[in-house]
């Protein structure tokens, strides 16, 4: 019977984030989360589209 080995990748070192990087992610996020919300609940969700302010259903 083989024995099997393991082996464990090492992490890979990430660059560190911008300031705007992490904006822009939690940005994504936070949209994320609302048109998750108003699926659930059934509310529009409003945009700004050429100069107005436009109801959306999910």
């Amino acid at each position: 019977m083989a024995v099997r080995r393991i082996v464990k990748k090492k992490a890979r070192r990430k660059e560190p984030e911008t300031f705007a990087d992490g904006v822009a992610r939690g940005l994504r996020m936070a949209a994320r989360s609302a048109r998750k919300t108003a699926r659930m609940y059934g509310t529009p969700l409003y945009f700004w589209e050429n100069g107005r302010v436009v109801a959306r259903k999910p």
